[in-house]
């Protein structure tokens, strides 16, 4: 697919840092290209499946140009690790536990669907039917 998502963490209705470090061990395993620079990685998974991540900030993962169920799995792993939320922008914003709701800003939680995806194939589910 080749729009983008978002991975984020909120506290209070307010962006709140991602622990970069939590990430990196989840996704250099999977890192085929690097430009740090740009902060510009691609991971590929074992069913050479890849997506484009961009570490654009302290709060923010974006992903671009993903796709197959092995980076939807890994998507699922990095939201775990991160106690961390997925927004796709026009569609729902995907919760690991329904508690999460309320951590969310009013405008994502009261304006956008919100769902409790933990798996890679739910994910992909929410995400399709959006």
């Amino acid at each position: 697919m080749s729009f983008d998502i978002f991975v984020r963490r909120f506290e209070n209705g307010e962006p709140a840092p991602l622990d970069m470090s939590a990430a990196h061990e989840v996704l250099d395993p999977y890192v085929v290209a690097r430009d740090p620079r740009t902060n510009f990685l691609q991971v590929r998974t074992a069913e050479r499946e890849e997506a484009d991540v961009f570490v654009s900030s302290p709060d923010n993962i974006t992903f671009n140009h993903f796709g197959g169920g092995g980076i939807m799995d890994l998507l699922a792993v990095l939201l775990r690790r991160l106690d961390a939320v997925l927004v796709v922008p026009g569609g729902p914003t995907m919760i690991q536990r329904d508690e999460e709701r309320d951590l969310l800003p009013a405008a994502l939680r009261d304006e956008w669907p919100v769902v409790v995806a933990r798996t890679g194939a739910e994910i992909d589910r929410a995400i399709r039917t959006s």
